[in-house]
């Protein structure tokens, strides 16, 4: 269990909030006493359902390549269906 002053605690908050998340409590402390903890809340985060979409909507068979035109079009400056545009 670490102890920090106040303002330590001010000033590294969100980094003191990833520390308790990864399970530590850490003490601060208000002219070297100490005056509250922080705990990491438990049950606070849900498990992960992992393949939580599968079978629901089929994808289709060009998915890979159903807008390659257009997309090469915004990086290149051409129209979809024509030559690039010169810049003035």
């Amino acid at each position: 269990m670490k102890s920090v002053n106040i303002h330590e605690a001010k000033t590294h908050l969100s980094r003191l909030i990833e520390r308790v998340e990864a399970g530590e409590e850490i003490i601060i402390a208000k002219a070297g006493r100490p005056a509250a903890r922080l705990v990491p809340i438990e049950g606070a985060r849900k498990p992960v359902r992992i393949g939580g979409l599968k079978a629901r909507a089929p994808v289709p068979d060009d998915f890979n390549t159903m807008l390659e035109k257009e997309i090469e079009a915004l990086f290149t400056g051409a129209s979809a269906t024509g030559p690039a545009r010169k810049r003035k």
